[in-house]
C-alpha cells in the first residue's frame, strides 16, 4: 500500500509519500511545494494543484493522509491551511482517491507514541522509522511524512477507517477505528525499539532539560 501524506500551506506544502508492506515502511518520495509572496492566491493554490497532481500520477497512492483542519488562535494561518487543504482533497478526488483526516496530536501520538511530541521528536522518530541517514526538513515535509506513517498503520487490509462516513473522505479517529488486537504489531515493535534507540542517543542532560 502506497501512502501520501500531506501537511497543508499555501506559502509551504509538505508532502511524503510511504509504502507499507507487511509491517515494514519505506519512503519513496519526500519534499516541499513552496510558493513565493509574489505569487496571487489563485496562483499558488494553482501551482499546488499542479505539484500535487503530478505527485499522484507519478506514485499512484491507494490513500491521501491530510492534518485535520486545526482552528488556530491565528485565524489567517488557519484561512491559508484551510485553501491548501481544499485543493488536496479536490486533487484526491480528481484521481478518486480515499481521503484519511488526523489532527496533529494523533499524528504525534502515531508516530511517536506521545500526543505532545514537540518537531524535533517527530522528525527524529520519522526518520528512525523510515531508516532515513538525516531527519527530512524542513518541518513541513517531516509532517507530512509522519502523516503517511500514521495512515498508513491505521489501515488495514479489508478494512476501511469508519465505515459509513461518506466514501469521499474519512476520519482517522481512534475511537472509530476496529479495536485494536492484543499483541504487539511490527510497527509497535518497531516505535518501541526506534524510541529506545533515540534514548541512548540523547544525552542525560538533554533528556532533564
Amino acid at each position: 500500500m502506497i501512502v501520501l501524506g500531506i501537511d497543508p500551506g499555501t506559502a509551504a506544502l509538505g508532502y511524503g509519500v510511504v509504502e507499507r508492506v507487511g509491517g515494514s515502511l519505506r519512503a519513496v518520495d519526500y519534499g516541499l511545494v513552496a510558493t513565493t509572496p509574489e505569487m496571487s492566491l489563485p496562483e499558488r493554490l494553482l501551482r499546488i494543484h499542479e505539484a500535487l497532481t503530478e505527485i499522484i500520477e507519478t506514485h499512484r497512492p491507494n490513500v491521501v493522509g491530510v492534518e485535520r483542519l486545526f482552528f488556530s488562535k491565528n485565524a489567517q494561518t488557519a484561512f491559508a491551511v484551510g485553501q491548501a487543504r481544499g485543493v488536496v482533497l479536490l486533487a484526491a478526488a480528481q484521481h478518486g482517491l480515499p481521503v484519511r483526516e488526523a489532527t496533529p496530536g494523533e499524528i504525534k501520538l502515531g508516530v511517536t507514541g506521545f500526543g505532545g511530541a514537540d518537531k524535533g521528536q517527530v522528525g527524529r522518530m520519522v526518520a528512525l522509522i523510515l531508516s532515513l541517514d538525516q531527519v527530512p526538513t524542513p518541518d513541513d515535509t517531516a509532517d507530512a511524512l509522519a502523516c503517511a506513517i500514521t495512515v498508513a498503520n491505521a489501515e488495514q487490509p479489508g478494512e476501511r477507517l469508519n465505515a459509513g462516513a461518506a466514501a469521499s473522505s474519512a476520519v482517522l479517529d481512534r475511537a472509530a477505528v476496529a479495536p485494536i488486537a492484543r499483541g504487539e504489531t511490527p510497527y509497535e515493535r518497531a516505535v518501541r525499539e526506534a524510541l529506545a534507540k533515540d534514548a541512548k542517543a540523547t544525552p542525560a542532560s538533554a533528556r532533564r532539560r
